[in-house]
């Protein structure tokens, strides 16, 4: 029988450390998070692997604890008000191998309570990437439409994110996709919940949800120069 990755005591944990977001309780309660966070997500990313290498083999599945796919639970309070020491989510991102930052194009996995769904594209990226992407809505309006009009991509996913309040300098205002080229983010969510992350299937769940959004995907990728 295939065993779930996630259990609802990933949950619970993250739920009790909301309330407890101090060290001394999660040095108390850190064997739950090896066990019920860190280790499951571990495996996830490794059993991606062959899922995410069938949508494209540029996109890296790492399972190192420190630097890899998965988030470090401990937050960086440095230029925070906020000095909690650690997340209270747990969170996967499948970032393509050219990218060295969390704004590179890839495929994120967020699990909080209350708050589980699967990300896609790319999240702030840079001015110049930003340009390129919006310079190649304009040459392949078409490619674009399709991508985000599939019907199965729009009733999966939401597009996110922010956005200029007025036209990019050197765009047409008037241009049909205007409201895509105002987006500072170019990121799309698919909602999961927490009884289906914590069923068997799941990884099949994600990595449709993955494989839909693909097309979209590629766009953006090849869109900032990098090969899908």
């Amino acid at each position: 029988m295939v065993q779930s990755h996630f259990t609802h005591e990933l949950f619970e944990f993250l739920l009790e450390l909301r309330a407890n977001n101090n060290r001394e309780w999660f040095g108390e309660n850190k064997g739950r998070y090896e066990q019920h966070l860190k280790e499951p997500l571990l495996a996830f990313i490794e059993d991606f692997e062959p899922y995410l290498h069938s949508i494209s083999e540029h996109f890296v599945a790492d399972t190192r604890a420190n630097g890899g796919s998965m988030f470090r639970i401990y937050r960086d309070v440095r230029f925070s008000k906020d000095k909690t020491p650690y997340k209270t989510q747990a969170a996967v991102q499948f970032r393509h191998e050219a990218g060295k930052s969390v704004h590179a194009p890839g495929f994120y996995l967020h699990l909080a309570p209350g708050e589980v769904f699967a990300g896609v594209g790319l999240w702030r990226p840079d001015t110049a990437a930003l340009g390129r992407i919006r310079e190649r809505i304009v040459v392949d309006q078409a490619g674009w439409e399709a991508a985000v009009t599939d019907p199965g991509f729009v009733e999966e996913f939401d597009l996110e994110g922010d956005s200029l309040k007025r036209p990019p300098k050197g765009f047409d205002p008037e241009h049909p996709r205007i409201e895509d080229l105002k987006r500072k983010d170019h990121v799309a969510t698919c909602i999961f919940d927490e009884e289906e992350v914590t069923q068997p299937g799941f990884i099949d769940d994600f990595a449709d949800a993955c494989r839909m959004a693909s097309p979209y995907m590629e766009f953006l990728t090849q869109a900032v120069g990098l090969p899908y």
